[in-house]
């Protein structure tokens, strides 16, 4: 069980440092409300990430990954909501560049309130997540053992490191805070960040 647990850590590692939509979220946050968002936003991406163990636990992903229907439908939903994002981002830009300086206060009070839906629903939105899920978790499962109890335990294990990660980036984040937040710096994240998202929207829901 252990060399299990070790290869799972192992592979889940690379899995939760390459960059994606959740470490863009988590640190546009930052850049947009501080530590403060971006702790609200990490904590929604962990309790997407939450779901998506229990779904798979429970079935519910190897149902999605079996419906065609439902896993398209699902990938255009969350594509269109990156899309959102990334257009809400690039508007962000040219308010800014139209106004020399974007009011701080109004996007400030925006993602205080709603870092966790935006971490949230990223994650949630995400088929592939819970398709990952459904094909890695199993194959790590030792003979003999719970698949039930085995499963839940690895996907704490895949949480753990995800919160890990967040926590990193917060911290890193934090330290250069005050220049991430220069209307100069916001405007070029926010541009860079609203390309990335529709991008990664674009290609989730080209991809099959």
């Amino acid at each position: 069980m252990l060399v299990a647990l070790l290869s799972f850590a192992a592979a889940s590692a690379v899995l939760v440092i390459v960059p994606g939509p959740d470490t863009l979220v988590v640190v546009r946050g930052v850049a947009q409300g501080g530590r403060g968002t971006g702790l609200r936003t990490s904590l929604g991406v962990l309790s997407g990430l939450v779901i998506w163990v229990l779904a798979a636990v429970l079935g519910l992903s190897a149902m999605l990954k079996a419906s065609e229907y439902g896993y398209t439908a699902l990938k255009v939903v969350g594509a269109a909501y990156l899309i959102y994002m990334g257009v809400q981002s690039l508007r962000a830009v040219i308010r800014g560049t139209a106004l020399g300086e974007r009011p701080a206060a109004p996007m400030e009070t925006s993602w205080r309130t709603g870092g966790f839906a935006a971490g949230f629903l990223t994650d949630l939105l995400n088929p592939k997540i819970g398709v990952l899920f459904v094909s890695l978790l199993p194959g790590f499962v030792p003979s003999g053992y719970s698949v039930t109890w085995t499963t839940l335990a690895l996907g704490g294990v895949y949480i753990a490191l995800t919160a890990v990660y967040c926590g990193v980036l917060i911290a890193a984040a934090g330290t250069v805070t005050r220049w991430m937040r220069t209307p100069r710096t916001r405007r070029m994240l926010d541009g860079v960040a609203g390309v990335a998202l529709i991008g990664f929207g674009a290609k989730l829901v080209t991809e099959r």
